[in-house]
């Protein structure tokens, strides 16, 4: 003789199981976004406007970005295009770490927070090596937040202009990130 709670439960679990799979299959999957971005990194190191100070090194404060072993912080002015007079969108805020034993790569890690245009209150933390003789090099975008929560992209980064002598760059920063 068999068991009524044994079949009803088989039932049960028979039918919910559908349920689950039906549930599965027809609800609409949340797809991410993909926002492209290009912003411009004004980083100046010397002169009255400088945005970036080295705080460690072989020498001290007084070390060279472009020497092994320096450590630098900055907060770089971001904005919509190439130039000082285009429109200021966010800061760059983070360090640089040269990390190349001839000077010629740094690692960089820094925030860049928004906070004029669309993405106000919204910020990307950049991660990755930046050796800087190259015309392009690529980075990782690995978190944000405000309009980009749960980003993950990645970035190009050119070198619009440099001034070696006087430590100062503008950088371009091409961007692509997929975020809910």
């Amino acid at each position: 003789m068999t068991n009524p709670l044994n079949l009803t439960s088989n039932l049960f679990f028979f039918i919910f199981t559908l349920t689950i799979l039906y549930v599965a299959y027809t609800f609409p999957k949340l797809q991410p976004k993909q926002t492209n971005l290009v912003f411009y990194v004004h980083d100046h190191f010397t002169g009255e406007d400088s945005t970036a100070a080295t705080v460690a090194g072989k020498s001290g404060t007084t070390s060279s970005i472009l020497r092994f072993g320096t450590v630098a912080i900055v907060d770089d002015p971001v904005t919509e295009g190439p130039t000082m007079d285009s429109t200021l969108i966010g800061r760059a805020q983070g360090m640089y770490i040269n990390s190349q034993l001839d000077g010629k790569g740094l690692y960089m890690v820094f925030s860049v927070i928004f906070t004029d245009g669309e993405f106000r209150g919204s910020s990307l933390e950049i991660q990755g090596s930046d050796i800087f003789t190259m015309k392009e090099r690529e980075f990782g975008v690995v978190s944000g937040t405000g309009y980009f929560r749960f980003v993950k992209g990645y970035g190009i980064m050119e070198t619009e202009f440099m001034d070696i002598d006087n430590l100062r760059a503008t950088l371009k920063l091409n961007v692509t990130v997929k975020h809910y």
